[in-house]
């Protein structure tokens, strides 16, 4: 009786195990959405929703990187416009400063001003967002830029891959002399530091530096259809674009030393910080060479101020134009992320219909299947409870 009864309890076991088996499964159905749990219960069905899910999870991650991208993108576009705006006002102050009626304290005030307007524009060079510097190309993590406090000395600092500290580049503002060492009224930025040939070669790969990312839009496997997401700062100040200076790099007769000298630092030196710090030192020349003792107020050297600030001002509004380029192609680069992130969205509305048809569980059928099977595992504990009774045969050994 014993091992009769011994075998009814297994099979029962095993009956109900398989029951409550049923019952799992219908309430994983029902919680994950999916049809099929392994591939053995439909191969093709299967494996065509894992590619669909690999393909959803591409989507999610672009998308997430796409919002951090517009907002890095966003920054740089403000401060490219905000740059622009301040040409224009500095530009509007060259013409009061040109004004006959004039007087030479006028002039200082007016320099300060321009001053405080090449501040701002560095200013919004090392902004940030949330933890980096969106004007650092690569290099995200140190401020790229700073400026004397006369406004003549620009510094960009930049830290390049595989090295731990940062290289600075230092240009200073000069007034061009003739033969004999008197000042010319001509003006320009000099690289200061270290060897002059590898400090060149240093400061064009920095500014060759870009930052292509697959977000949706164009083919990972050629990285000139994909959107260089990083604009260097000295390539906003200077209007050259990392393609421009590495098309010219490539030429086997380029010479760094040459190109930063000629190209380089003349696009600075008329980009809008270099304009506006010409401006402050023709009137510094003006004032007495920076001081607060006016001059005499000769004649030619009243000339001499009108007639440099005349030349700025022709050059302020090609600036304002060259950086108005700049400014709209942060734009497009803004707005193809957003058709992109546009896209990305549609795309993964349709792969979510598509997965629900491949793999996806009718929700009312598994909550049918679901009651089904917790009746009857409901049943099988109530057959139990009168199958597993005890009598007198139990305690006989």
């Amino acid at each position: 009786m014993r091992v009769t009864n011994s075998s009814t309890y297994r099979n029962y076991t095993t009956s109900v195990n398989n029951v409550h088996a049923n019952l799992n499964k219908s309430l994983t159905k029902i919680s994950s959405g999916r049809e099929y749990e392994s591939a053995a219960e439909n191969p093709i069905s299967y494996y065509r929703g894992k590619a669909i899910d690999s393909q959803y999870l591409d989507v999610l991650s672009k998308s997430s990187l796409i919002t951090d991208v517009k907002a890095r993108l966003e920054q740089q576009e403000d401060g490219a416009y905000h740059i622009q705006n301040l040409l224009a006002e500095a530009k509007k102050t060259v013409i009061k400063a040109r004004t006959a009626t004039t007087t030479g304290t006028a002039v200082g005030t007016l320099r300060d001003e321009l001053l405080q307007k090449e501040h701002s524009i560095v200013n919004d060079l090392t902004s940030q967002y949330q933890d980096f510097y969106v004007y650092g190309g690569n290099d995200i993590s140190t401020p790229p830029f700073s400026l004397s406090d006369d406004g003549m000395t620009l510094t960009y600092s930049h830290v390049f891959p595989g090295e731990d500290e940062p290289t600075d580049f230092v240009m200073k503002l000069t007034e061009q002399t003739d033969a004999n060492g008197a000042g010319t009224g001509v003006y320009k930025f000099e690289l200061q530091t270290g060897d002059p040939k590898a400090t060149s070669d240093r400061l064009v790969q920095a500014m060759s530096e870009q930052g292509y990312m697959d977000l949706g839009y164009g083919d990972i496997r050629d990285h000139s259809t994909l959107l260089d997401t990083y604009t260097g700062g000295l390539n906003l100040l200077t209007g050259l674009t990392s393609n421009a200076i590495i098309s010219s790099s490539s030429d086997p007769n380029f010479d760094a030393d040459t190109y930063v000298k000629d190209t380089i630092m003349e696009k600075l030196t008329n980009g809008p910080l270099g304009l506006i710090a010409q401006s402050v030192m023709s009137m510094d020349n003006y004032l007495g060479e920076g001081t607060s003792q006016i001059k005499d107020g000769l004649k030619d050297d009243r000339e001499k101020l009108d007639k440099d600030l005349a030349r700025l001002m022709d050059e302020m509004a090609v600036s304002e134009h060259t950086t108005s380029t700049v400014y709209s192609d942060l734009g497009n680069k803004y707005k193809i992320l957003e058709d992109t992130e546009t896209r990305l969205n549609t795309l993964k509305d349709a792969l979510t219909v598509q997965y629900k048809d491949v793999v996806g569980a009718d929700p009312y059928a598994s909550i049918y299947e679901m009651f089904n099977n917790q009746y009857a595992y409901n049943a099988a504990l109530q057959v139990g409870s009168n199958l597993m009774q005890s009598s007198l045969f139990d305690f006989v050994r």
